[in-house]
């Protein structure tokens, strides 16, 4: 609720100065927390050590119809960047092509978006902030001013590797179900780059004539469903007999019931999803009770709108967590 909280990424970082000053260090990695992707950031770092840069922006080769929606970098050569627009015109994208690699250059990936992950040389940092003290921001602010003014060498760092900024709802609900492919280019199961999560030591899931496919199924689940398909099922969930889930992500539950709890004659009582339910492009919070023979089907055709229990988020019904939705409730449009 304090209105004087981080109001973008380098105030965020302004605001840390005080902690940084007890350390001993030469340079900051500036990482972004609504993305996802899998970078081995040694090789930035070397990479601008080795260049003596001032500034290295992580960049990422996209074709014209996406560079239109990133801060883009013009690039030279020497993978000097020497201007850099925020999401450009269609009509202007010609002047912001940049060398790129022969495999990106056959795929008509001629220009480079700004990744929003940087590294700084720690005396180059507090020197622009020094000449910016009202800059909020580094993408819209700090690092254009700085690529416009002759004294500072800002460089790119070219990233092929799978990236995604999750930052909507869409992108989150589309990164999510992406996982479901049989190979998606975001590797949970790598021996090298493993992804860890919280080790709850839960019992493993238990499964009741559902037919499943590309599904990421959590551990302490109880499925009764008919079929789950294109979804992520989060931990503790319990889906009753009957019910269909497609293009869902489903978060679960923080805990279980107990057993007398379970046997109260009204589903909506119960943690989890009810019986001859559909559930379709739809996001399930945590904690959330489901009765029987509901509906919850998003649509592209839908208005964004908020409830009580629910909103709409282009396109994708979303439950609210804790939510409660009684029997033959439907909320989108039907099936």
């Amino acid at each position: 609720q304090n209105k004087d909280w981080f109001q973008g990424t380098a105030d965020a970082v302004r605001q840390s100065f005080p902690r940084f000053q007890y350390h001993d260090f030469d340079y900051f990695l500036i990482l972004s927390g609504d993305q996802l992707y899998q970078m081995d950031f040694q090789g930035i770092i070397d990479a601008h050590i080795e260049s003596k840069s001032d500034v290295t922006v992580a960049t990422i080769p996209v074709v014209g119809k996406d560079a239109t929606g990133f801060g883009i970098m013009k690039v030279n050569e020497e993978n000097i960047i020497t201007d850099f627009v925020e999401k450009p015109a269609a009509e202007e994208l010609g002047k912001w092509s940049s060398p790129v690699e022969e495999q990106y250059a056959e795929d008509g990936k001629e220009y480079l978006a700004s990744m929003g992950i940087y590294v700084f040389s720690r005396r180059q940092m507090y020197k622009m902030f020094e000449e910016n003290p009202d800059s909020i921001d580094f993408g819209k602010q700090i690092i254009p001013y700085a690529v416009r003014q002759e004294d500072y060498k800002i460089s790119s760092y070219s990233y092929g590797g799978y990236w995604t900024d999750i930052g909507s709802i869409r992108s989150f609900f589309d990164a999510n179900l992406y996982l479901t492919q049989f190979l998606p280019n975001f590797n949970l199961y790598d021996n090298v780059n493993p992804v860890y999560t919280s080790s709850r030591m839960l019992s493993p899931s238990k499964i009741f004539g559902t037919r499943l496919t590309h599904t990421l199924l959590s551990d302490g689940c109880i499925i009764h469903a008919e079929s789950i398909e294109h979804a992520v099922v989060g931990i503790r969930s319990r889906i009753g007999p009957s019910t269909i889930v497609s293009q869902a992500v489903l978060f679960g539950n923080d805990f279980y019931q107990k057993l007398d709890d379970t046997s109260i004659a009204s589903q909506t009582k119960i943690l989890g999803i009810g019986k001859s339910c559909l559930l379709k492009k739809t996001i399930i919070e945590k904690n959330v009770k489901i009765g029987n023979n509901v509906r919850i089907v998003g649509d592209d055709s839908l208005a964004d709108k908020e409830e009580e229990t629910y909103a709409v988020r282009e396109g994708i019904v979303i439950i609210k967590k804790g939510a409660v939705i009684p029997d033959d409730t439907m909320i989108g449009l039907p099936a």
